[in-house]
């Protein structure tokens, strides 16, 4: 599915994101850094050591929830990694939809920032970290939509979704904010 937003393009593709060719990835990485499992232990085991040396030499006190941090790719495709801290679900209680927000928008912003015309994201926080699918994909949908709007760039946003009912669930959100923009 695609749609476009000004000059920029937005996709929703289901498939292996460290296979993406764009400019960044971003990695759903923890607070420390420190990898893990899902998408995190894929791009560092697909990207190398060289990943991991990075982040602790640039970043040896992490990154907080809800911002993000750039480091090179390693041996994957794309030019560099984005690596970003979603909250974990605590029931909708503890500012998880502002942070998970801001970790869409500040990785737009570090993206901008290296000078990346195309970025390719998973699905944050919808897997170990346990945030309702259909609720996080509105809010990336939104965020990145309204972002793409206020700065026309970069060029292409990706959505790279792991499975068919992950994708659904992205496919109806844009639609839904697609048609929110087509009523203002």
């Amino acid at each position: 599915m695609q749609a476009t937003i000004g000059a920029c393009k937005l996709e929703l593709v289901t498939g292996d994101i460290i296979r993406q060719a764009t400019d960044a990835i971003v990695n759903a990485a923890n607070s420390r850094l420190a990898g893990g499992g899902g998408v995190d232990g894929a791009i560092h085991r697909g990207g190398g050591p060289s990943i991991m040396e990075e982040t602790r030499r640039h970043y040896p006190q992490g990154c907080p929830t809800g911002d993000a941090v750039v480091t090179g790719s390693g041996k994957l495709p794309a030019r560099c990694v984005i690596h970003t801290v979603g909250p974990v679900w605590e029931g909708g209680q503890n500012q998880e939809k502002s942070l998970l927000a801001s970790a869409y928008r500040r990785s737009l912003e570090v993206a901008g920032a290296q000078q990346c015309a195309s970025i390719a994201f998973p699905s944050l926080s919808t897997g170990a970290y346990a945030y309702p699918l259909q609720q996080a994909a509105r809010i990336a949908l939104h965020t990145v939509a309204t972002y793409l709007r206020l700065h026309g760039r970069p060029d292409m946003v990706r959505f790279v979704l792991f499975d068919d009912r992950t994708y659904e669930a992205y496919a109806d959100a844009l639609a839904a904010t697609l048609s929110e923009n087509r009523c203002r």
